[in-house]
């Protein structure tokens, strides 16, 4: 009994430590915002699809994704994947890979860019949309800008022409004036973060994209890149749902056929 109870403490603490470690941002605090990616949302994934490619796969590759499959997945024509989608390769057969280099990659921004195919299994979906969402103004690091999930990061913020620029919020309340006062500067905003606080950041500089709007943009590139991560996930989950409904109708009728075989033995 002792070894059965030592063993169900040790699943309840390996389950707490696994379910910590997708909350969790870098620095060791809870992240900012929460995403469930929704990979059998179609066009949303088409959408970040397009996203990826269009702003992403400049320095990061999906080396274990072929063109063809992302074609086939998301029933995207030959004709507009080649002509939307591929900017590194001419045949769709071909993986997705950056056209650039590790060394260029670690001589521009220090280490080269990780692959990105296995990212949202690895970190969480959760950690990629906040990651996203959660540059801010930083004069101090060479691209002046940091990440609240990823400290020190050395990407740049590709996405600022969307989401624009934002500062932490609580260095625009050391900075005084009308922030330290809790009114807001012209062309400001603050959202609600995902767990339902207050954001931990105030929107400086609007980008193109309203802050809603914005989100869902990150949510679709993180849609993307969950599907991109198991492109064969909804055909896997669907099928497990009939091979369960296919056994309780199995379950059904051997339960008849059992009632038929001890019929006449009560």
């Amino acid at each position: 009994m002792k070894s059965v109870s030592l063993i169900s403490k040790l699943a309840v603490a390996g389950l707490a430590f696994a379910v910590s470690g997708t909350a969790m941002a870098s620095g060791g605090h809870a992240l900012p915002y929460s995403y469930v990616a929704d990979v059998d949302n179609l066009p949303s994934v088409q959408r970040g699809a397009s996203a990826f490619m269009g702003y992403c796969s400049g320095c990061h590759s999906m080396k274990y994704l072929r063109y063809s499959r992302v074609g086939q997945d998301l029933k995207i024509p030959e004709d507009l994947l080649k002509a939307n989608l591929m900017f590194t390769s001419d045949k769709v057969g071909d993986q997705i890979i950056s056209s650039l280099s590790k060394a260029e990659g670690a001589k521009w921004f220090g280490q080269a860019p990780p692959d990105l195919t296995l990212e949202t299994r690895a970190r969480g979906e959760d950690w990629v949309y906040s990651y996203l969402k959660s540059f801010y103004v930083d004069p101090t690091r060479p691209m002046g800008v940091n990440n609240l999930v990823l400290p020190g990061a050395s990407m740049p913020h590709v996405l600022w022409e969307k989401q624009g620029w934002q500062k932490k919020a609580e260095a625009e309340h050391h900075e005084g004036g009308e922030a330290a006062h809790g009114e807001k500067k012209e062309g400001e905003h603050a959202e609600a973060a995902g767990h339902g606080h207050a954001s931990p950041f105030t929107l400086v500089q609007q980008g193109t994209l309203e802050p809603r709007e914005y989100d869902k943009f990150v949510g679709d590139i993180v849609n993307f890149m969950a599907y991109a991560a198991e492109p064969g996930r909804s055909h896997r989950q669907s099928l497990g749902i009939k091979a369960i409904v296919y056994l309780l109708i199995l379950l059904g009728f051997a339960y008849l056929l059992k009632k038929e075989y001890w019929r006449d033995v009560h």
